[in-house]
């Protein structure tokens, strides 16, 4: 690991851990903000998984706002520490999106000056979005499953290839040798021939 990457992968968690942790001990402050995300998101969600999953979904806002929370403190520990920091950041981005929409919907602002503060997080939320996704494609150089698959395809069709050709040049040595030794045992059995 690089040292830029040993100290952004903390620098970037560490808002979400924090943030997290309060939300868990205590997610009343952000459950009016929540409740109209929640009141779309929550129907939506569960209409679109099975019903395994939709059910354990939780109905009350105040739990969601937990839920959010863990997710940001797992998320968080799990990038900071590296140990599973492409699915950290992952979660971190998702748990982000409610976040944003609950927190800084400044479309819905009156204040003008509510309304550029708003906006100033909405905007940072994004830089932080793409730093997530940025550390979540991130394989500290080393080639991705996608790479690997594809170049992995073509190796083994160049192998192949490369097999058939030697197969067939084998074939070729393989049949010319034959034709010589027949040749020759030919000529041999015709000279042991005794003469009539």
């Amino acid at each position: 690991m690089t040292v830029v990457r040993a100290l952004a992968r903390p620098l970037l968690s560490t808002i979400f851990v924090v943030q997290g942790a309060k939300a868990l001990r205590d997610p009343e402050p952000h459950v009016a903000k929540a409740q109209p995300v929640a009141d779309r998101l929550v129907p939506l969600v569960k209409k679109v998984t099975p019903a395994q999953v939709g059910d354990r979904i939780p109905d009350r806002t105040v739990n969601l706002v937990r839920l959010n929370g863990l997710a940001q403190v797992v998320g968080g520990l799990a990038l900071a520490s590296g140990k599973g920091r492409r699915l950290g950041a992952v979660v971190l981005a998702g748990s982000l999106v409610p976040t944003t929409l609950a927190g800084h919907s400044f479309w819905q602002e009156t204040d003008k000056a509510v309304r550029a503060a708003q906006k100033v997080q909405f905007m940072k939320n994004l830089g932080l979005m793409g730093g997530l996704l940025l550390a979540a494609v991130d394989t500290e150089g080393k080639p991705g499953v996608a790479w690997r698959a594809t170049h992995g395809a073509k190796a083994a069709k160049r192998e192949t290839k490369r097999a058939g050709k030697l197969a067939k040049r084998e074939t070729k040595h393989f049949a010319k040798t034959a034709r010589r030794e027949a040749r020759m045992a030919a000529r041999l059995a015709k000279s042991e021939l005794p003469f009539t």
